[in-house]
């Protein structure tokens, strides 16, 4: 789904829990579907939010691939294929289906150099991140946890609807995550998102302002409650 890069930009700049303000402000009303329900883990907490159109798979470690090894490497190679196709930026979202219990790690550092590699925006995945302080600077993986063996990790299927700590997700939808976890933008709502994140934090402001202030009170509050209710 084609978007402007401004709006790309301006989301880029907006922490993932503003984006997910935004968007309630552009559904008419808040929601407990479209984002992650679990605790994440990430490779770099500072690093800025991953922003891109998903590119989907299915991992599995716990037993080993049921096919031949050329066809799970052949099966391997249309996945980089696949991840780095199209205009970008891609975000590899990838559902481990031995979740809860993921043992294998499929995110390290050569995966992580190979993606960079490729262009690719960035990771979301359930599944086990590993080689911690190896990784290549500046590409972001969000994932269920820490781990030090990849066990039988292999793709078992690609570009398919997947879930991810209870974040529905089909291929090329618009995801955008951080430390705090991941959200998807409905296609229909992108191109409002710039706007609604600019009312979003126009809002914030009074109420913020006056509670830092010295002798903040209830009624304080409720004042800046209606300035901020004002703001259009």
């Amino acid at each position: 789904m084609p978007s402007s890069a401004e709006t790309l930009a301006v989301l880029r700049r907006n922490d993932t829990p503003t984006v997910c303000n935004a968007l309630e402000h552009v559904m008419g009303g808040r929601t407990a579907e479209g984002f992650t329900k679990s605790p994440i883990v990430c490779a770099d907490p500072g690093l800025p939010p991953i922003v891109g159109f998903a590119r989907t798979a299915r991992i599995r470690a716990s037993s080993p691939a049921q096919r031949p090894a050329a066809e799970v490497r052949a099966l391997r190679m249309v996945y980089y294929e696949y991840v780095a196709s199209g205009e970008g930026p891609n975000v590899v979202v990838i559902e481990d289906t031995d979740w809860p219990h993921c043992i294998g790690g499929f995110w390290g550092e050569m995966q992580v150099a190979q993606h960079k590699g490729l262009g690719i925006a960035g990771t979301v995945t359930n599944g086990v991140l590993r080689d911690l302080g190896m990784l290549d600077p500046g590409y972001q993986v969000v994932a269920g946890s820490v781990g030090p063996s990849h066990a039988f990790v292999h793709v078992t299927d690609i570009d398919l609807p997947v879930s991810v700590f209870g974040m529905q997700v089909k291929p090329n939808d618009l995801v955008h995550a951080d430390r705090h976890g991941a959200v998807v933008i409905p296609a229909e709502h992108i191109e409002k998102m710039a706007d609604a994140i600019d009312l979003v934090l126009r809002k914030e402001v009074p109420i913020l302002k006056a509670a830092r202030a010295p002798g903040f009170t209830v009624e304080k509050l409720q004042a800046a409650w209606l300035e901020a209710d004002a703001i259009k």
